[in-house]
Order: C-alpha cells, then structure tokens, then sequence
C-alpha cells in the first residue's frame, strides 16, 4: 500500500506539471523575434569594428529599434561614432560612413573642421578639459586703433570665440570616468571653416586662454573688449561678473553743527551745620540715713532720659 501511494504521488506530480506547461503555451504565445547585431564588448570611441567585435542576439520584432543591423557584415570596418557597452545594439547613427574609416576624423560632422593648439597647464585650466567639455577662446593682445575700446598701444584681452566643442584632450578622445585632471600638451577643438581661421589667426597675434564653461550654458555672452587701464579704474568687480552693476552709495548722516558749551555751574558750599548744644545738667540730691545720722549728698545727672528711677518734682528718687 505504501508503495502503491508513492507511485501515485509521483504519477499526479508530473501529469499536473504537463498539463501546466500545455495551457502556459496555449494561453501565452511565442513572441516573434528577429536577429540583431549588439556589440560583443565595450567598444571605444572612433574604434574600427571587426568580426570579432560584434554578435547576433534575438530581438522582438513588436519593439523594432531603428537604424539597427541584422547583418553582421554591414557593421565590420566601420568607425564608432560614439562608445558602445556590452551588448549594446548598433545603430547607424552610432557608426561612421562606409569607408571613412577609424579614430577621429570619424567623429567630424560635415561640414565641421578639428584644429588642435597648443596648450600648458594655466592654458588647459589645469587639466580638467576633457573630451566633450565647452569652453571660451580668450585672446590677450595689443588691439588695433581703430577696434571698439582700444587704446593707444594698450593691451587688451577679448573673448573672439565661445561655446566651442573639445574633441580630444591630448590622444585622447574619450573622457575620463573618474574626472581627474590631465597633463596634456595640446587640445583638439571641433570649429567651422570660419572659426579654424579665427583660432590660428589669435595664435599668432596674442596669448590665447581657454575657459571652461557649463554645456548646458549655451548663451553667447559677447562681452567688451578689457583695456588694461580699466582694471585701475571705476569700481571693483562683482563676483557675478557685472561690469554694468553701479556701486551702492552709502549715504553719510549729515554732521551736526557743534553744540555752544554751557556755562559751568559751581556747585554750593555744604552747609555745615553746627553741633548742638549739650544738654543741660541736673543737680540730684540724695539724703543717706545712716542709723539715727542724716545727711544730704548732690550728684549730677548725665542722662536727661527718664529711666526707671525717675526723680520726683521735690528732688527726690521714687
């Protein structure tokens, strides 16, 4: 019997585990999927893709990604445009022209230009530009007379370019994940036609600067040309970089006309009050009787105060 309840256990077990995956497959249909091609490792930017790089993984074809490959030989000699992690699916946008080849000139958008300068630490703001930052072209350099601010053989300092894109830091293209700052000796910026003659032109008239700006900041600024005489003069500078910003006024209290000094007073002599006059003496007189012998004895008395021998009208003490 026992043997019997075991083999029916297991008999129940595995008909209701078939019946189960029968009705999962009946009620949930398989999803229709398609082949695509993800990157088979993290692929660095301006990477040149090989056989090797790449793979073929299922996709739903109910969330189609546009722009992707189902060919890996549509993807293989082609620059990245853009790093790519682990299987990541590779999508045209991401990849450079057929033919164009690898590293950086397959990043340039048409139409745009690279031009590297060379820089220092004080130049690069001490390293911490870095692929993909933004920063301001600043020239320092003896104006023309005729440019707007300029002065008689004064030097000035003008910002001539902004919100320019830096392609690469040194030979690097990509940025650093941990931000830390770099030594490098030149800097890769991606300009337009206009702007690369601008660069080269201010390399050569002046020392140039780079200041590092927020990307999300993308509103031209268009400052003055800076004299070095306006640094000595007018007031100081905000923090906020006003120039425009008029100094607050501090309103002085008016003076006061002096007060006329008041005479002095001298102040009147204590009176000093006389001590009064001592009290008045009384003459107390005393009969002793001594057996059958009188005899009268007269004392004087110090204390005027009543006490509690107070003397009688006729002399005597009661």
């Amino acid at each position: 019997m026992l043997v019997l309840a075991i083999v029916a256990l297991i008999l129940s077990g595995g008909v209701t585990y078939l019946a189960y995956k029968v009705l999962q497959t009946r009620l949930q249909p398989a999803e229709v999927t398609d082949k695509v091609v993800v990157a088979a490792k993290k692929l660095p930017l301006g990477y040149k893709i090989t056989k090797e790089d790449v793979k073929l993984v299922e996709w739903p074809k109910s969330t189609p990604l546009e722009g992707s490959f189902n060919d890996p030989a549509l993807v293989i000699d082609r620059g990245s445009m853009a790093p790519l992690q682990m299987n990541e699916p590779i999508l045209e946008s991401k990849l450079a022209p057929k033919e164009a080849g690898a590293g950086l000139m397959t990043v340039i958008p048409e139409g745009m230009r690279a031009l590297s300068i060379q820089v220092n630490a004080i130049i690069g703001v001490a390293g911490f530009i870095s692929p993909g930052a933004r920063v301001d072209l600043i020239l320092t350099a003896v104006p023309p007379k005729d440019a707007k601010g300029a002065k008689d053989e004064e030097m000035g300092s003008k910002i001539v370019l902004e919100n320019l894109e830096v392609l690469a830091a040194g030979q690097n293209v990509q940025r650093d994940v941990d931000g830390k700052p770099q030594t490098v000796q030149d800097v890769t910026l991606l300009v337009t036609p206009d702007q690369a003659q601008r660069v080269a032109l201010a390399t050569r008239d002046g020392s140039i600067q780079l200041a590092l700006r927020n990307p999300m900041d993308k509103d031209a600024a268009e400052p003055d040309l800076v004299v070095r005489s306006t640094l000595y003069a007018g007031p100081t500078m905000a923090q906020t970089g006003d120039e425009k910003a008029p100094k607050p006024e501090v309103k002085t209290a008016p003076a006061r006309a002096p007060r006329a000094a008041a005479p002095r007073r001298r102040a009147p002599k204590p009176v000093v009050a006389s001590p009064p006059p001592p009290p008045p003496t009384r003459t107390v007189v005393v009969e002793v009787i001594q057996g059958t012998k009188r005899s009268e004895k007269s004392f004087e008395e110090l204390n005027s105060e009543p006490n509690e021998n107070s003397t009688q009208p006729d002399g005597t003490i009661q």
